[in-house]
């Protein structure tokens, strides 16, 4: 199982920490978010690594942003998985992670259309956050690229553009993503 996936997770994996800098004697870590859900980070919480290992969380001090690996009891074990990525599956972040309503899951928008009005814009590859806010990184529809228009443009995930989002439909209604794209 060893280097299983250094290169590339998986796409049913999701990238949600890094392990920092060891701090204290006795293995503890900090723990480096890249999740809006710090409630997956509970005692007994499985993670996997990028090698494939999986790693257990004995405790996570949310204040500190510390985390113990059990197993791992020693500053000198610790040290060995400094800037490793913790990753978890879809299921398991749908498990642990509570939506209030009208939230939903970021990788479920992965895919979905962007559409203005009638016009097929393209659709969501990725989403990046860029100092406080998200973007939805389109890839532009062939039909609009056919007209020299960029093969990928930003949208700011914010109510002024993004009208609607139909995770379950794959489906973002926004406003001024044409503008966007033909400013690109």
């Amino acid at each position: 199982m060893s280097n299983r996936f250094r290169n590339s997770p998986p796409k049913d994996l999701l990238h949600v920490a890094t392990l920092g800098r060891v701090v204290g004697l006795k293995g503890d870590m900090k723990l480096n978010l890249s999740t809006d859900f710090p409630e997956q980070f509970s005692a007994n919480a499985s993670f996997i690594l990028e090698n494939g290992k999986e790693v257990i969380l004995s405790s996570y001090n949310p204040d500190r942003e510390l985390v113990h690996l059990k197993g791992i009891d020693s500053p000198e074990a610790a040290k060995a998985l400094t800037n490793a990525k913790l990753f978890t599956t879809f299921e398991a972040t749908r498990e642990r992670c509570n939506l209030r309503e009208g939230e939903f899951f970021w990788f479920d928008l992965l895919g979905s259309s962007v559409m203005e009005g009638e016009i097929l814009l393209g659709s969501v590859q990725e989403i990046e956050r860029i100092g406080p806010l998200d973007y939805l990184l389109v890839a532009t529809d062939s039909a609009l690229v056919a007209k020299e228009l960029p093969t990928t443009f930003l949208i700011p995930y914010i109510d002024r553009f993004v009208l609607n989002a139909d995770p379950k439909g794959k489906v973002i209604t926004v406003e001024g993503g044409l503008d966007l794209l033909e400013a690109s």
